[in-house]
């Protein structure tokens, strides 16, 4: 999956597959997780957000099931 950088604290990069409706954060730390059952459209909401961090962790993070790759 390819991923996109961005500007963040604690975000490195995103990734997203809109056929597997699959999201990848990769942070600084280096790891990489995948979230399930995100829609195309919170994907643009978070790529758009003021703040890419807090977006996550509010609307992502604890609401999407998630795996580490």
């Amino acid at each position: 999956m390819i991923r996109t950088p961005v500007v963040s604290s604690n975000i490195r990069s995103v990734g997203y597959a809109p056929g597997e409706k699959k999201l990848e954060i990769e942070f600084h730390d280096g790891s990489i997780h995948h979230y399930h059952d995100v829609s195309s459209e919170e994907h643009h909401s978070l790529m758009t957000a003021p703040s890419v961090g807090k977006h996550f962790h509010a609307h992502i993070k604890h609401k999407h099931p998630h795996s580490k790759a």
